[in-house]
């Protein structure tokens, strides 16, 4: 006969590796290691709503076990009813009280944090980037700087970047969650919110909206670098050349293809505003690509052959010819050789 810890076994197994795996993760994808302004603020209210709710559960565990002991039926004593408090005016003042105080203890620092983060009072001395969530990708737009990038934002550590951000199509929500916290991403208006890293690094960024079929698979990454280099960075990508032919032969007839193929007619090299796919002028500089395979050749020949298979409900999906295996390696060694920048997401210490 199986006992009941034998029933229940398997059960407990899962509980117990469901708990331990809760405490796996990215070092740069957790709320729980700020490394920005706005992850700091979320983990202060964080603490502070743990502090509420321990006290809570203190007070009330006293409580149970002060009636435990103090009200237990006690060998030989008669079967008796309590005296009733109900309707003590007392008691009532006191448990409906309490709880308004703490709501509000807890309610006052997160409208006040709310309103700070949404401070737009220094945007206009600020960077600012005109953010766009796509099925499934994102795209930056550095305003007045003839900047176009998706994928991978970077930002200068120390200062406010300020994101004003829409949708081209369903409803996302943008979340960078060492460095800030989450604002809907909305096809009707523009909502705004700032970030700001205190230390260089690449921060992984997730789209917190059930968006489609490959919702889980919409990362981008923010590569906070010095000011210095950022201002470098800036440099770089606002004098490429979108018609510069790369010294690799093979690379060479990529490009080619990449123009017969009709690629052209969605991705952008420069600061183009027309393109409807995400921009590659730093392609060859990503932490990633399609937002999560590993940026090498083979993946890239995969994306490029069959993307439905990689990332299902992807608009890239049956937009261009067929491509064999030789033109798809060809147009991958064209896309990883635009680099033209040193500053990347290496030099911020991927």
């Amino acid at each position: 006969m199986i006992g009941w810890m034998g029933k229940r076994k398997p059960l407990f197994l899962f509980g117990l590796l469901a708990l331990l795996l809760a405490g796996c993760g990215k070092e740069n994808l957790t709320a729980f290691e700020p490394k920005g302004y706005g992850a700091e603020s979320s983990m202060n209210l964080i603490i502070l709503s743990i502090i509420i709710m321990a006290f809570v559960f203190a007070i009330v565990l006293l409580v149970y076990v002060i009636t435990l002991v103090r009200f237990r039926k006690k060998k030989g004593q008669e079967n008796f009813i309590p005296k009733q408090v109900e309707g003590n005016k007392t008691l009532e003042t006191v448990w409906t009280v309490i709880p308004i105080i703490l709501v509000l203890i807890l309610a006052v620092p997160t409208v006040a944090a709310t309103f700070d983060l949404a401070d737009q009072s220094q945007a206009q001395d600020g960077i600012n980037v005109e953010v766009t969530g796509n099925q499934y990708w994102w795209h930056f737009n550095y305003e007045g700087q003839e900047i176009q990038t998706s994928q991978d934002l970077y930002i200068p550590t120390g200062e406010k970047v300020f994101l004003n951000m829409k949708s081209s199509d369903v409803i996302h929500s943008l979340w960078v969650p060492s460095i800030s916290g989450k604002m809907d991403v909305n096809p009707e208006n523009v909502n705004t919110m700032y970030i700001e890293a205190y230390e260089e690094g690449v921060y992984w960024g997730k789209c917190a909206e059930l968006c489609g079929p490959s919702h889980s698979l919409m990362d981008f990454k923010v590569v906070a670098v010095s000011p210095e280099e950022y201002e470098q960075w800036v440099s770089d990508m606002q004098n490429v050349d979108p018609q510069a032919e790369p010294e690799d032969a093979v690379a060479q007839d990529g490009k080619a293809l990449f123009e017969e193929k009709s690629c052209v007619a969605c991705h952008a090299i420069g600061s183009s505003p027309n393109a409807t796919g995400p921009n590659l002028t730093n392609f060859g500089d990503r932490s990633k690509i399609a937002g999560f395979l590993e940026p090498t050749e083979e993946n890239l020949v995969d994306w490029i052959r069959d993307p439905e298979s990689i990332k299902p409900g992807n608009k890239m999906t049956g937009n261009y010819p067929e491509v064999s295996e030789e033109e798809a390696e060809q147009i991958a060694a064209y896309l990883l050789q635009l680099q033209p920048s040193e500053i990347s997401p290496e030099s911020a210490g991927n």
